[in-house]
């Protein structure tokens, strides 16, 4: 259960209810909303930009997401971007191995990159040179940065939604 209350619509001023009426109402938007409204809708708007305006192949992106999820320990943002994955055609048994990482067989050179990318990047706050200069030969500055944003992005997102115990929404709240 989560650690402060939801914010709803019925509960909302104007400018909060416009960042709740958002489809679909997830619950990281009531929690986020109990922030003033420049503060929660750059919150939001964030992770919107790096999942709807960037040029890196949403596959990709999608497992650098999930494999932050998993590496901070966030139930939510995994359960929310395992979704995602699906939805832009990762295959079922590279969602599946994210869990392990990028040593699973079943990622291409590129993919097992990104991976080490997100992973490094959450281990030790910075892609080492290897990594780094290893993905510069399959990716556009655009891209690399765009890359380090997702990342970067999803780590806050899954330490706020850890900080606040945000549930999923398919789960039974408890009593």
């Amino acid at each position: 259960m989560a650690r402060i209350p939801y914010i709803t619509v019925e509960d909302a001023d104007t400018e909060k209810s416009a960042l709740l009426g958002l489809n679909p109402q997830l619950n990281i938007f009531k929690i986020a909303a109990h922030a003033t409204h420049p503060v929660a809708s750059a919150f939001i708007g964030l992770p919107a930009s790096v999942l709807l305006d960037g040029t890196l192949d949403p596959i990709l992106r999608e497992m650098a997401i999930v494999r932050v999820g998993i590496l901070c320990r966030s139930e939510y943002e995994v359960y929310q971007h395992r979704k995602v994955s699906k939805r832009v055609g990762m295959p079922v048994e590279k969602i599946a191995a994210l869990d392990i990482g990028s040593s699973a067989p079943v990622f291409s050179e590129l993919e097992r990159l990104v991976l080490r990318f997100a992973e490094e990047t959450v281990e030790f706050h910075k892609a080492t040179d290897a990594t780094f200069e290893a993905l510069q030969k399959h990716l556009s500055p655009e891209q690399l940065v765009e890359l380090a944003i997702a990342v970067g992005c999803y780590m806050m997102v899954s330490t706020f939604l850890n900080t606040f115990e945000v549930d999923i929404e398919d789960t039974p709240a408890h009593p």
